[in-house]
């Protein structure tokens, strides 16, 4: 495994930021790490790049121990933080020199970094007048410029439009081809287009790891229905095959059933028979943001 993660456990004072952590990644995996602010992922992320120790458990990234070998791990490990800290004043073969230089790396990497990242027609300029689109391009090529086993990237496409998001899935698609690469966003159909599957961590503890395949084949279905009045959730529990009722304000309803079957019949059956107007009856697939809302809305 490229990533082994160990019943890790980490605090801060009393507030407990991961509760015995344990997943891990194989080589190849392109991996959405999600979770709302302040569930623990900036944390974790930090122990794997040896920026923070934890209280208990262990990690190993590449074969290497996070805490007995950090320089192992930190040669293994590409990362790309949020805040992608760059020297605008430079122009871009300098600044990938300037990195080449501390870790020593071959000069000849630079040139092979710029045309893998797509930066060949701005690399004559200064970082300062790229776009952000590029700039995060410079940022993925300073982080590839060792030729790291493992990227994690830290909400690599915030900011971009929508013509820089499609140059940079596809970027980071190509780069999972050979390497492991844990993405960590808050932009849901990022990890759809990009990922092969998601942990979610909500208040440091682990509380989904799925292949986003799996998801998709899930058997339910979210019914969303608005009635003109307020309705007692243990009647809309009694309806067949449903396994959640959740009122999202007002007189909405969101209505999971674990069944393919169109329950939207049933719903206006059931409002009908109640002597209930339907202001708004849709159905939506599972998806990945809908079960990030279950799993995190606690």
């Amino acid at each position: 495994m490229s990533i082994t993660v160990t019943k890790i456990t980490k605090t801060f004072g009393s507030q407990i930021a991961l509760d015995h952590i344990s997943f891990s990644i194989a080589k190849g995996e392109i991996v959405g790490f999600l979770g709302p602010n302040g569930a623990g992922k900036s944390t974790m992320m930090r122990i794997l790049t040896t920026y923070s120790k934890a209280d208990s458990g262990n990690a190993m990234v590449d074969g290497h121990d996070v805490v007995e070998s950090k320089p192992a791990v930190q040669r293994s490990i590409g990362y790309l933080p949020e805040h992608n800290p760059l020297y605008l004043d430079m122009y871009v073969r300098e600044y990938l020199g300037f990195n080449a230089n501390a870790y020593k790396t071959d000069t000849a990497r630079i040139e092979e970094v710029i045309e893998q990242t797509g930066l060949t027609p701005e690399a004559h300029k200064k970082i300062g007048q790229l776009s952000k689109g590029y700039r995060q391009r410079v940022g993925l090529a300073a982080a590839l410029l060792h030729n790291p086993e493992v990227l994690i990237l830290d909400e690599p496409t915030t900011g971009l439009d929508p013509n820089q998001l499609i140059e940079i899935r596809k970027l980071i698609r190509n780069i999972g081809k050979t390497k492991t690469v844990l993405l960590s966003t808050h932009i849901m159909k990022e990890v759809e287009a990009v990922c092969d599957r998601v942990i979610i961590i909500n208040k440091g503890v682990l509380v989904a790891d799925k292949k986003l395949d799996e998801l998709r084949d899930v058997e339910e279905q979210i019914i969303e229905v608005e009635f003109d009045y307020r309705v007692e959730e243990v009647l809309l529990n009694n309806l067949p095959h449903v396994s959640r009722v959740k009122n999202t304000g007002g007189f909405v309803y969101e209505l999971t059933f674990s069944t393919e079957t169109d329950m939207r019949p049933a719903v206006f059956d059931f409002a009908h028979d109640n002597q209930l107007k339907t202001l708004q009856l849709s159905r939506k697939n599972k998806n990945l943001e809908s079960l990030f809302s279950e799993l995190t809305n606690t």
